[in-house]
C-alpha cells in the first residue's frame, strides 16, 4: 500500500491527546468508522458502493493491535458486511458492524446479526412514499432505496440534486412525523427511520461496553455528527478521542469539528495503514 509513514498530525490539542493515548495504549482503544464516504467512495448508485480496495487490508493489519474495530453505518449490517468484504478475513475476527445506526449488530466471531423487531412506521411510510413524492413533484431522477428498517430517498441523480433535496425536506418530514419516524439527512439523501438510535448512541454504548480508554471515529456526513458529539462527550468525561473527517466539500460542518481532515476514503486508508505500522 505504501502508506506506512503518513500518519497526519491532529490540528487540535484534544486530537493530539487522543492520538497520543491511542499510540500509547492501543489494546484499550476502539477504532470506529462510517462506511459510505469513509471506507467506501460515494457513488451515484449506493448498490454499487464497495470498500476502497486497500480498506480491508488496512483494517486487518490494524485490528489485532487495538481493542476493537467497528463499522457504524446507516446501511443494514448484512449489506455493509457484503459490500465491505469483511466476512472471513484473517485479522478481522473481532470486527463488529453496527448497522441501521446501531439497531443491528453483526459480529465477525459468530457471523450472526442481532436486532430488535422492525418499527411498524417504516412499512406504513413506505406504502405512502410514492404518492408523497408525486404530490411534491419529485424530479424523475429521484429514487427510493428500501433498507428494510428504513427507507431512503436519493436526489443525487436529479437534474438539480440540491434543489430536489431541499424541495423534499418538508413533505418527508411530515410523512415521517405521521408514522413516528425521523428524517436523517445525508449527502443528497433523506432517510426515514425510527427514532431513538443514532451513530452517537451506538458508538457511546459500544465504547462503554468495552471499557475503552480512547476512541477514534472517522466519518464524512451529517449522520456522523452524533458520533462526533459522542466522542466530544467522552473526551469531556476523561476518555481521549480523535475525530477524523473523510473530507467532503458537501459537508463542511464535520470538517470544522474534526481534529484531522483526510482526503476521502483514500486518506482514511492511509491513516489506518499508518496507525497499523506505528503500533507494536
Amino acid at each position: 500500500m505504501g502508506y506506512a509513514d503518513e500518519l497526519p498530525a491532529p490540528g487540535t490539542p484534544q486530537g493530539r491527546s487522543g492520538l497520543e493515548r491511542l499510540l500509547q495504549a492501543p489494546r484499550s482503544a476502539v477504532v470506529a468508522l462510517d462506511f459510505d464516504g469513509t471506507l467506501a467512495p460515494i457513488v451515484p448508485d449506493p448498490d454499487r458502493a464497495r470498500a476502497h480496495p486497500d480498506a480491508v487490508p488496512a483494517l486487518a493489519a490494524l485490528a489485532p493491535k487495538v481493542a476493537a474495530v467497528a463499522v457504524v453505518t446507516g446501511r443494514p449490517a448484512e449489506v455493509a458486511v457484503r459490500y465491505g468484504g469483511f466476512d472471513g478475513v484473517p485479522g478481522l475476527e473481532h470486527l463488529s458492524v453496527l448497522g441501521h445506526y446501531g439497531a443491528e449488530r453483526w459480529d465477525a466471531g459468530t457471523g450472526e446479526i442481532t436486532a430488535p423487531p422492525p418499527h411498524p412506521g417504516v412499512a406504513a411510510a413506505r406504502a405512502e412514499l410514492s404518492a408523497v413524492l408525486e404530490r411534491a413533484g419529485a424530479d424523475e431522477g429521484t429514487w427510493v432505496e428500501d433498507k428494510g428498517r428504513a427507507v431512503a430517498v436519493h436526489t443525487r441523480r436529479a437534474r438539480d440534486p440540491q434543489g430536489a433535496f431541499d424541495a423534499l425536506r418538508d413533505p418527508l418530514d411530515a410523512l415521517a412525523a405521521r408514522h413516528g419516524l425521523i428524517v436523517e439527512p445525508g449527502r443528497m439523501v433523506l432517510e426515514l427511520r425510527p427514532p431513538g438510535m443514532d451513530k452517537g448512541v451506538a458508538l457511546g454504548e459500544y465504547v462503554r461496553e468495552l471499557g475503552a480508554s480512547c476512541v477514534l471515529y472517522a466519518g464524512d456526513d451529517l449522520g456522523d455528527l452524533p458520533a462526533f458529539a459522542a466522542v466530544e462527550k467522552l473526551r469531556a468525561d476523561g476518555v481521549p478521542g480523535l475525530l477524523v473527517c473523510s473530507g467532503s466539500s458537501e459537508v463542511t460542518e464535520l470538517a470544522d469539528r474534526a481534529d484531522v481532515v483526510v482526503d476521502g476514503p483514500e486518506g482514511v486508508v492511509r491513516l489506518l495503514a499508518a496507525l497499523a505500522h506505528r503500533l507494536p
